[in-house]
């Protein structure tokens, strides 16, 4: 079977690397590194005392979820240096924004695709210790590659849905050889736990979500007071993380419940997008700025201010009043609610988030978020809100609670990863 999937993966290549080219015309970062995509590089990874810690994060989410794993690593392994992999420009991007503090003990690429000579081209040339992946990161032959030169496999912040596991089945045996491939799992839940074990996984540990213990920055705090400061008095509605189709039915419904005073900030997940949804706000006649233009502060008549920037997510949170979080009102899984709760923002949320099941079910629960049917909905639900300072005061208190509660997994996961180091 991984005969057939490494078959198909050389004879899709050509329209692989044309996509590529094809995406680089919105985002150029597309174009850029393609040589490390097939496994070229041109310099080493840096290595301290011989320890390589390869962590794969492949977009931003990820990217910005492995922060605090990255700093527990290179604090109890001060012996060690980090290599970190991508697949998105925008991830790199992340990334380098995130990790130039580490200096020389951090250094990026871009992993691979999935073919067993790209892969082990990679595995020669950095010659890692171990390879930690992150949340659903399951490739049969990088897994494959890392067993044939003894290079443990982590997969940590796991997570797996019953749709992906249903999925899984239909691959016959090869994500189950695959995940029998990997040494050791850190899974997020206990039900996350059953469903790994079910797709072949022996060796899995309930950890709980790193992304608990992400904290913004003093600088990004201070961001996002600033930010606050330029939106005046008015309340605002973030809508955060927006995917393709929910920005239309958001800004439509805003014509069957309007906002009133409040200022809605909608920042697109891709950066690709901005330009397009700048359109369809446009279209519609309503008031707005783009963030990379506002001045010191937003003119009273302005309806929307469209979010494209990237990297300032801590910061719009801080800046809201109350957060929607995008990818749920369609059914594409949802995003993550915890660094709206972690600054102490609440949040409403659509019906779909079978990607972040247990922490958006456990947020409603603890009444933290609201779960809404649709925009029109939502956007009734934040007027309320908005108008009501106590009731929004004490959701975004147990928002705080709920982050605070759930925190301590990276200490977990790093202590159960520290034996595969040697």
């Amino acid at each position: 079977m991984r005969w057939f999937y490494s078959l198909l993966w050389w004879v899709s290549l050509p329209l692989v690397l044309l996509r590529l080219w094809w995406r680089g015309r919105k985002e150029p970062g597309y174009r850029q590194h393609i040589a490390e995509r097939l496994g070229f590089y041109d310099g080493p990874a840096p290595v301290v005392d011989g320890r390589l810690v390869w962590l794969h994060a492949v977009s931003v989410g990820e990217t910005r979820a492995a922060e605090p794993l990255i700093r527990e690593l290179l604090d109890v392994f001060p012996d060690c240096a980090l290599l970190l992999t991508h697949m998105t420009p925008t991830g790199r991007a992340a990334g380098r924004e995130l990790y130039a503090k580490y200096g020389e003990r951090l250094h990026q690429v871009y992993l691979p695709y999935d073919t067993g000579w790209m892969v082990k081209r990679f595995l020669r040339h950095f010659t890692p210790r171990l390879c930690i992946l992150m949340e659903t990161e399951v490739w049969p032959n990088l897994i494959a590659q890392c067993n044939a030169h003894q290079v443990p496999v982590a997969l940590v912040n796991a997570r797996l849905s019953e749709r992906s596991l249903a999925r899984a089945g239909r691959f016959g045996g090869l994500l189950q050889q695959a995940a029998q491939g990997i040494a050791f799992i850190a899974a997020q839940t206990e039900a996350d736990a059953e469903r790994l074990r079910k797709a072949g996984a022996a060796s899995v540990e309930v950890t709980g979500n790193i992304k608990f213990d992400v904290c913004p920055t003093p600088a990004m705090l201070d961001a996002g007071a600033a930010m606050h400061t330029r939106f005046g008095s008015r309340r605002v509605l973030l809508c955060a993380s927006t995917r393709e189709g929910e920005e239309t039915l958001i800004l439509d419904a805003l014509a069957e419940a309007p906002l009133g005073e409040a200022l809605l900030v909608l920042v697109p997940r891709h950066p690709q997008r901005f330009d397009d949804v700048a359109r369809e706000i446009e279209a519609r006649g309503l008031t707005y700025r783009r963030r990379s233009s506002l001045g010191y502060e937003v003119p009273p008549d302005v309806q929307v201010v469209l979010g494209d920037s990237m990297g300032e997510m801590f910061a719009y949170y801080v800046a809201a009043d109350l957060a929607f979080i995008g990818g749920s009102l369609l059914p594409l899984g949802g995003q993550n609610l915890i660094e709206a709760c972690a600054v102490g923002t609440p949040v409403l949320i659509g019906e779909h988030t079978f990607n972040f099941a247990a922490v958006s079910n456990d947020a409603v629960t603890e009444g933290a978020a609201i779960r809404v049917q649709d925009a029109t909905a939502m956007l009734q639900q934040a007027a309320a809100l908005l108008a009501d300072d106590d009731t929004r005061r004490a959701m975004g208190m147990r928002a705080r609670e709920y982050a605070l509660q759930h925190r301590g997994a990276t200490a977990r996961t790093v202590w159960l990863l520290a034996p595969l180091l040697g």
